[in-house]
């Protein structure tokens, strides 16, 4: 067992939330560390005597033990001014989740539309990476390759069946997510959620995983993407058909959420664009500090119309209420 880092607005969040400017990084070689002031001060010695098989377990177990390490974590990094940000490699924050659900058409596209059905898909874990990392585009026939901010939340403890009531309870934190998105692929039925979602890279995520104490309502929040210093996506989770207690409280039913599990809320299609091989992807959410960049690779060096998708953004608005 290797220990890793050796060489509407919603106040009912768990008591493990308390703690203010609680931004948590993985980084380097998976190392426990907070953001503060740009820098990255590290944490480590908060899990002295813990090992850990994977970066999954650490961030799972600090977790779980929220209100053990706590304050640890934060006698551990009292007094320490940490190293530039910049100096580190950031990991994303939740490496390989048990469970990466993916809400589907969950936005009124700017109030534009009436909700959709409540529907998810999964996306494969291994899809996950960090900030500074490259999203490689398969060569397979798509039509064209999406990006899709998102806001996600991190499940902080077990749900089955929770009540919209107290599901809010439920959120550990909130990190930035791209869900990468191939079109045009078709499965047995249709499009197929898995040939266009699931591919290794399609998953950026972090590069922070911020406690919810930090974000007294989620759903004011401003989610804002470029491409390429380029502006593109820039709304309001406000915008959100489904709201998050309703996203736990149903998804909850249907499998149990454990802590570590990640929840990505949805996109708003209205200004999304192509990616091609050598864009640089920047993303960023209100609140949740430094932003998620990264860099895209097609070995196929395939090209599509620059700017916004105006047929994939139609599309969306004209679909079946």
């Amino acid at each position: 067992m290797l220990g890793f880092g050796e060489t509407e607005t919603y106040h009912n969040v768990p008591d493990y939330n308390e703690v203010q400017d609680m931004k948590l990084v993985l980084f380097n070689e998976f190392q426990l560390g907070v953001v503060q002031d740009g820098h990255v001060v590290d944490a480590m010695d908060a899990l002295q005597g813990l090992k850990f098989r994977r970066p999954q377990d650490l961030i799972e177990e600090v977790i779980i033990r929220w209100d053990e390490l706590k304050p640890k974590i934060e006698s551990a990094i009292s007094g320490k001014h940490g190293v530039p940000i910049g100096s580190v490699r950031l990991r994303a924050p939740v490496p390989r989740p048990s469970k990466l659900i993916c809400a589907a058409v969950n936005y009124l596209e700017f109030g534009q539309r009436e909700p959709a059905v409540l529907d998810a898909f999964l996306k494969a874990p291994n899809a996950v990476i960090g900030t500074g990392d490259t999203c490689e585009l398969p060569p397979v026939a798509a039509s064209v390759f999406h990006h899709e901010p998102e806001l996600a939340l991190v499940i902080g403890k077990k749900a089955s069946k929770v009540s919209q009531e107290e599901a809010m309870s439920h959120v550990f934190g909130y990190c930035n997510f791209l869900d990468m998105s191939a079109r045009g692929l078709q499965g047995a039925v249709g499009n197929s959620f898995f040939l266009g979602k699931c591919w290794d890279t399609f998953a950026p995520m972090g590069p922070a995983l911020v406690t919810a104490d930090e974000i007294p309502d989620p759903h004011a929040l401003q989610i804002r993407l470029w491409n390429n210093d380029d502006p593109r996506h820039d709304f309001p989770t406000s915008d959100m058909a489904h709201k998050i207690p309703e996203l736990i409280s149903e998804f909850s039913k249907i499998t149990t959420l454990e802590p570590g599990d990640v929840i990505a809320t949805g996109v708003n299609h209205q200004q999304i664009g192509a990616v091609q091989d050598g864009d640089v992807i920047r993303m960023e959410v209100d609140e949740l500090g430094p932003p998620l960049v990264i860099r895209i690779s097609d070995p196929s060096h395939r090209e599509w119309p620059r700017g916004i998708d105006t047929e994939m953004a139609q599309r969306m608005l004209g679909r079946p209420r």
